[in-house]
């Protein structure tokens, strides 16, 4: 499965109403260490299909949902569970790490 992008429009129906955890990846077009991670990102999603739904959210589109949940830097991942953040991994990441952090 590929990642999906949430913004501030469909978050609440992305990630309320579904039983799986929720990767999410805070990005911007404009960040370079966001695209170099693009590629592991896509690798998680196909891994977890089926287990989690990996996510992309544009903090340049969604600049509220981004301070709400406190972005500094970019790339940020979260593991979101009923909307709550379980953990977080800022910065880029290989795969093992971010599968092992996040309990995968």
């Amino acid at each position: 499965m590929s990642t999906i992008h949430i913004n501030e429009e469909n978050f609440n129906e992305v990630v309320f109403n579904t039983n799986l955890p929720i990767i999410l990846d805070f990005y911007a077009d404009w960040c370079s260490p966001c695209k170099m991670f693009a590629p592991v990102l896509e690798e998680i999603a196909d891994e977890l299909d089926g287990k989690a739904i990996v996510a992309k959210m544009n903090i340049d589109e969604s600049k509220e949902l981004a301070t709400e949940f406190g972005i500094r830097t970019i790339p940020t991942l979260m593991l979101l569970k009923d909307g709550k953040m379980i953990n977080k991994i800022v910065g880029i990441k290989p795969k093992t790490i971010v599968l092992k952090e996040f309990g995968f």
